[in-house]
């Protein structure tokens, strides 16, 4: 895009909130409480910033500076607080870091150095850790969120490109791009419980809501990993590989646990498994490029941000179908809800910008403007005195 095409792209948004906003009621948006604050917070990796949404009024907040190349981020649910990861120079030694985002006056309140290269980051339900996947060091990071310091280091598989703790904090997740694997620690004592191999270019994880099950994506080939997480009877066991469409690069796991959406982007496709029984129900021509999913809290509705086009569709659940899709900025490749669920925020890696959705009219609200390469997005509500 030349600098003339990305003026008239900033002019256009900003005519259409103009006119948008003129011919909205209240009616179409939340009544708000006093002293009631939303952000949704984007990292920017080529600016090494963070944008600053400001949900209730639509309009951008801030943007201010965080660490090198800002890759990922997760919002607290206990403090109001955000957690950036910055994964440093691509090939760099030196360390990465996680700043520290206080969410009610939207500043940097700590740095907090981890180790080579972090790309993915999960908080257990507590919100006392953090678990920092390090893809140049082999590892993840465990991080005291009070005491703003790394506490420990679990070694892992080469290249770890994703991280989840399960919502009973039992079991530590990590996906191994290079390695191939998904290794399963125990939080608590650190200890290595089990390896699964044979899935090539591990991407992501989901662990059902119930911590009795997790899938892995294999992006280097066109299969998921359903492995059962141990219990008071079984050890951790490989249920199945399930066959979807090429490079599955991301999951997205149904509110209700019920199933699990792929994101096959080699394919252009959508594969929905049931959960249940480790079957693919179908697989779906979706858009070009699929690369993030994200399931209406009523698991109705699945929106797909397609990275190879300026789209995000929508898949119907219940009528197994497209349903429609929607005009974004170009490159979509992350998606938020808003806490009320009338909001949809689309990061547009390449045109680097956030495309506002109406999730009742399933239409474009506006555009705001991001740093360069935006690539992450998380929403953080809560209440001030």
């Amino acid at each position: 895009m030349t600098l003339r095409d990305g003026i008239r792209v900033r002019f256009a948004a900003f005519a259409l909130l103009f006119l948008t906003l003129a011919g909205c009621h209240k009616s179409d948006f939340p009544q708000y409480p006093p002293g009631y604050r939303e952000y949704a917070y984007v990292t920017n990796g080529g600016s090494g910033t963070v944008t600053v949404l400001d949900v209730v009024n639509v309009r951008v907040d801030r943007e201010f500076p965080v660490g090198q190349n800002p890759v990922a981020l997760a919002a607290s649910t206990t403090r109001n607080e955000v957690y950036v990861v910055n994964s440093g120079a691509p090939g760099s030694w030196a360390r990465g870091s996680i700043s520290v985002i206080n969410a009610e006056n939207n500043t940097v309140a700590a740095t907090i150095a981890v180790e080579r290269e972090p790309v993915a980051i999960d908080l257990d339900a507590k919100g006392d850790l953090a678990y920092v996947a390090n893809a140049g060091s082999n590892s993840v990071s465990v991080v005291d969120l009070k005491a703003r310091r790394q506490v420990a280091q679990f070694g892992v598989g080469e290249q770890p490109a994703a991280v989840r703790i399960s919502p009973d904090s039992l079991t530590l997740a990590v996906a191994n791009a290079r390695g191939n694997s998904v290794s399963l620690i125990d939080p608590k004592s650190g200890h290595l419980r089990a390896v699964f191999g044979d899935c090539p270019g591990a991407s992501d994880l989901e662990i059902l809501p119930d911590s009795s099950k997790l899938f892995a994506a294999c992006s280097g080939g066109h299969q998921i990993m359903a492995v059962a997480l141990r219990d008071s009877v079984h050890p951790d066991r490989l249920e199945a590989f399930l066959d979807v469409g090429r490079g599955p690069v991301r999951l997205a796991l149904k509110p209700d646990g019920g199933e699990t959406f792929v994101l096959n982007s080699l394919a252009n496709t959508v594969s929905e498994v049931y959960n249940g029984s480790d079957e693919v129900g179908g697989t779906y021509l979706m858009g070009n490029g699929p690369v993030s999913g994200l399931v209406s809290r009523d698991n109705a509705l699945l929106y797909v941000g397609n990275l190879r086009s300026q789209e995000v569709t929508i898949y119907s659940i219940d009528d197994g179908r497209r349903a429609g899709a929607i005009q974004v900025g170009d490159g979509p490749s992350a998606l938020a809800f808003s806490a009320a669920g009338h909001l949809l925020f689309v990061v547009d890696s390449r045109s680097g910008d956030v495309a506002v959705v109406r999730t009742a009219s399933q239409s474009l609200f506006t555009m705001l403007p991001a740093g360069r390469n935006p690539n992450a997005i998380v929403l953080k509500a809560f209440k001030v005195p």
